[in-house]
């Protein structure tokens, strides 16, 4: 990879970066135009209790207050950037309300897969891993 691609590569992980973060910061605020624009359409979330849902459970759920992101507070985003996927991880500070029950803020691991579909880059896959004490 020449000066110019690894360039060209570094911006794009940057993009990647600044997307995930617009994609929280939406999902936090509930904001979810953003949200819907930021997830692809076959989008899947396996949340921490290892529940499943589809992207439209997800943002319903969003929509309808049984999910609220109080914090959601990135660290340093890692980006693996391929020609037409990125893999990111990153830790987390997480605090959430479901069905209205307080979850005290944790850490919590991330990994994502966006897609470059379609002209644009949207989230596909979603896990998230509660960090607990050894």
């Amino acid at each position: 990879m020449n000066d110019l691609e690894k360039l060209s590569a570094s911006a794009e992980a940057d993009r990647i970066r600044n997307l995930e973060r617009a994609r929280l910061h939406a999902l936090v605020v509930g904001d979810l135009g953003t949200a819907r624009e930021l997830h692809a359409p076959n989008f899947q979330l396996i949340t921490p209790t290892g529940r499943s849902l589809s992207g439209d459970q997800y943002l319903d759920e969003i929509a309808s207050g049984r999910l609220k992101y109080v914090l959601w507070e990135p660290a340093e985003i890692h980006v693996h950037l391929y020609t037409h996927v990125a893999i990111i991880r990153y830790q987390s500070d997480l605090e959430v309300i479901a069905n209205g029950h307080p979850i005290p803020r944790a850490r919590y691991w991330h990994t994502d897969s966006y897609q470059h579909q379609n002209a644009k880059w949207q989230v596909v896959w979603s896990q998230a891993t509660r960090i607990t004490s050894s």
